[in-house]
Parts: C-alpha cells; structure tokens; sequence
C-alpha cells in the first residue's frame, strides 16, 4: 500500500460533496422563504412542497455519498497510522517490540475514536484489508457505497490468498473483468443483500469444496444458550443448512395454520411457543396435531449433471444459498418431501420456461417465479417467504398478460404499494425480475441471482475433443440420438406437459 496515495482525490469528493449539500440548504432556504404553503398555481412554476420534499431526498444522496467518502477517508488513516508506527521501527526491531507498537497504536486509535480495544483493533484489520484492496477503497471513495459495504468486502476476502481475494473484488468491481456482477451495483444493493451475492461467488470459488467445508460444519454443530434480561434467554442452534431451514418452515407452516381472528399471538411469537412445545413434548398429540398445517415447498435448483452425480457442482437451497451437490442429491431423491427440485439446463444453467395464456396461476409457473427472482422485488426489500405474492406488474385488466415477462414476487406489503401508489416497475425476463421506478423518478436497478455456467463433466468435455476447461457454449451440441425422444424447444409453453413434469418425483437410476 503506497502510504497517502490518492488523498487528493478522495478529498476532492469530500469537497465536491459539501459544496453540492450546501447549494442543497441553500435553495431550501430560498423555497422556504418564496411561500411553505405556495402551490403551482402560486405565481410560480415551482411547486414549492413538491420541490421541498425532493431537496430533502436529494440531500439525503449527497449526505450518504459523504459519510463513504468520510469513511474512505477514516480507513486510509488508520491504515496510514499503523504503517508509520511501523516504520519508525529499526529494520531488526525484534517481534515483541513490533507486536507492542502495533498494541500501543490501536489503542491509542481506540481513545481517539472513543470505542473499545476490541472494536479499534477489528477497525484496523478491516480498514487494512480495505485499503489493500483499491477497487474497493476507489468506489469508497467515490461515495459510490457505504462502509458497510467496504467491511463486508473485507470479511468475505478474509482467509482467501491474494490471488482469490483480487479475483472476488473484480468480479463485483471490474465491469471488463470475465463473467462479472449483473444488475445493480454493489452500493445500490441493501448490504444484507450484498453479503448474500459475494458469499454466493465466495461458496463457488473457495479452494476448498463447500463439500469439504460442509463436512467441517456438521462436526462443529452445536446448541447454544444465553441468559438474556428481563427474565428472558437466547437459544440457538447450528445445524446443516437443510435441517434448519426444514425447522424454520415446519414451525412457519404450523404457525400460519394456528393464525385464526381468535389468535392474539403474532406469527413471531407463534414459532418460538411452537418449537419450544414441540422440543419440550408439550402440544405434540393435541393442540398441534389438529392444526391444518399448510404445505411449505422449498426449491432446490440443482446442475442436473450434478444431481446425477458427474460433477461436483453446489446447488442452490432458497432462502439459504448455495449447499453441497451431496445435500441436494439427498433431498430430492431421498424423499425430503417439502423440497422441490428444479433442474438447470447444462448449456447455459437457465431453467426450462414454464407459460399460460390465463389469469390464473399454475403452482409450476408460481414456482418458476420463485427460482428466479428468490425474494420480494421490490427495491432493499429481503422478504423472501414462500408465500410472498405472485404479481402481474401490468394488470391483467390493463392489458397484462400471465407470462414470466409479466410476472414477479412482492410480499403483501409492497404489493399493496404498488397498487396504491405510483411505484412502477419494468418488464421481467426469463431470467432477470424487474426494476422499479419511484415516484420522483428514481430507477432502481433490478437484483440479478448472478449464476454462472454450470460445470460439465471431465469425461463429456474430454469426448468432445476440447479442452476440460471449455465452456459450455463453446461445446458442440450434445444430444441422445434417439427419435422417440421429445425436443424441448419444440414444446409449446402452455403445452401441460410442464406441469405435470414439474409435479413428477425424480428417481435417480443406479
């Protein structure tokens, strides 16, 4: 890291964003004076409200872009501070004299900023490895993002070598680097959000296979407690992903069957009196028995080289992420009857089209809409129940037509919105839900699931007299030469054969 490098820069953002905040008050201050309660019909043109309210958007935007540049500007010196401490340092200093200079700066950082040793010294690693890596101090810097954003660049990057950590930076930084992030930029996305996509990209390019991770994982399962106050405690358990989101579901079902006009109790309040009933024994063989629990199908889109077995490649287990080929294998073949599989296409990893040319949705096409937009679409929103709404974006009565272009998740409360308001989104692809418009004309760009190819197997690239590493679309076509079988691209989208292949239980043969 070259000490200082770039401060001229990062301050003429910091500068540049000051400069636009202050002609931001200033011309509030001039609407303020011109009339609170002026109109358009005023004697002016502007709608004094109107514009008011939108400054305040406005300075909203300059004020988080500055807080990123501040924050770029907080890293560089701490990350500074600590490379002149070691370099006042003789070249032969020996190692308990560094390691106590290094003590002594990160607590003097932690009296400076007035936070505990433990929260100066995870500052410093993160501001270190922050300004190690400069496409993610450049957008930093730029008030292209936030510090959340830049830590959570920094803790997915931890344990990766260099080489790994620079490729994980280009694929979300670098819009020329190969294959790189669709869609909304990293700071456009709710950081939650973001931390799901680089952990995805993480689970695929770990040296290690997340097989061999999973493994490591279910030896250190456990069950925690935690005495918390006002007579209350905290328990958890970390369990393989497919076990606790079976329990998640299971206790979410049970709950949304006990809601009735006569249930005061909140469906948060329902899982936890539920699980602890049912760990306890308590309401297994009468309260809960009589519950009409509803069915809570969770989607598996597995490689189907991988489901059979030649390839390795993770699959993707909704509202967890990405899980072991072996898991998945497990789920949809070993009778996990709450799992819904969904196969992608070797060529190209996009799955089969599903279409209908009514109003009313078939449970396949509403599955379909699950697997590619994996949550409410709706611009920040996480929600991402198996019950959130599928919404004609154009409505039916408008024109609309019930196609996967004109279709998309929301939960009930930005449904509602979007139908009381002048929120508006764009057209969906097959592979891509949409982006949303705001009422002051804001676009919001639209959260791609960022797949990538699937792997072919050794053997089938070898065969083909190409290189193992090829990609898929440089491979010739490969087909079984057998006339009776059907050519999918020769299907028509509403042809029933969807639904009912769809429906159908896969059986791997042995």
């Amino acid at each position: 890291m070259g000490v200082s490098a770039g401060v001229g820069a990062e301050l003429g953002g910091v500068h540049a964003s000051v400069a636009a905040l202050g002609a931001l008050f200033l011309e509030d201050a001039r609407l303020e004076s011109a009339g609170v309660g002026a109109g358009p019909g005023a004697g002016s043109d502007v709608d004094v409200l109107q514009r008011r309210y939108e400054v305040r958007l406005e300075r909203l935007e300059v004020v988080s872009r500055l807080e990123g540049q501040l924050a770029a500007v907080k890293a560089r010196d701490v990350a500074d501070a600590v490379e002149f401490q070691s370099a006042m340092l003789a070249p032969d200093a020996p190692v308990h004299e560094r390691t106590y200079a290094e003590m002594s700066v990160v607590e003097e950082i932690a009296g400076v900023l007035t936070v505990s040793s433990a929260a100066a010294s995870g500052f410093v690693d993160q501001s270190r490895r922050v300004c190690s890596l400069p496409p993610v101090l450049d957008a930093l810097a730029a008030g292209d993002m936030s510090w959340q954003h830049a830590k959570i660049v920094a803790d997915e990057t931890e344990g990766l070598d260099a080489v790994g950590a620079a490729a994980l930076v280009a694929h979300f930084f670098d819009p020329d680097a190969p294959n790189p992030a669709r869609g909304a930029a990293p700071g456009e996305l709710v950081p939650s959000r973001f931390r799901a996509k680089v952990r995805s990209w993480w689970e695929r390019h770990h040296p290690d296979s997340i097989g061999k991770r999973h493994a490591k994982g279910v030896a250190d399962r456990r069950m925690e407690y935690s005495p918390d106050r006002d007579g209350m405690a905290w328990l958890s358990l970390y369990l393989p992903g497919d076990t606790a989101c079976a329990i998640w579901n299971r206790t979410t079902a049970t709950a949304r069957g006990l809601q009735s006009p006569d249930e005061a109790r909140t469906l948060t309040q329902l899982r936890p009196d539920i699980a602890a009933s049912l760990l306890l024994g308590a309401g297994t063989a009468t309260e809960f028995s009589k519950v009409p629990t509803p069915r809570a199908d969770v989607l598996v889109t597995v490689p189907v080289f991988s489901l059979l077995g030649l390839t390795d490649e993770s699959a993707a287990l909704e509202g967890f992420g990405p899980i072991p080929a072996s898991m998945a294998r497990k789920l949809v073949a070993d009778g996990a009857d709450s799992f819904y599989r969904v196969l992608v296409d070797p060529r190209d990893g996009a799955p089969l089209e599903i279409g209908r040319t009514r109003y009313r949705l078939t449970e396949a096409i509403k599955r379909w809409i699950r697997m590619r937009d994996r949550k409410c679409t709706f611009p920040g929103c996480t929600n991402r129940t198996p019950d959130n709404d599928t919404d004609h974006l154009t409505a039916w009565h408008r024109g609309g037509t019930t196609g996967t272009s004109n279709l998309a998740q929301l939960c009930p409360k930005h449904h509602r919105l979007k139908h009381h308001s002048r929120w508006t989104p764009d057209p969906a692809t097959n592979h891509h839900p949409p982006g949303w418009t705001s009422p002051t004309g804001r676009y919001y760009k639209p959260e791609h699931p960022n797949p990538e190819p699937p792997q072919w197997p050794q053997w089938l690239t070898s065969t083909s007299n190409q290189c193992v590493d090829a990609s898929p679309e440089d491979l010739p076509p490969w087909e079984p030469d057998d006339e009776a079988l059907i050519d999918l691209d020769d299907l028509s989208p509403e042809d029933p054969v969807w639904a009912d292949f769809f429906a159908r239980p896969f059986v791997l043969l042995v």
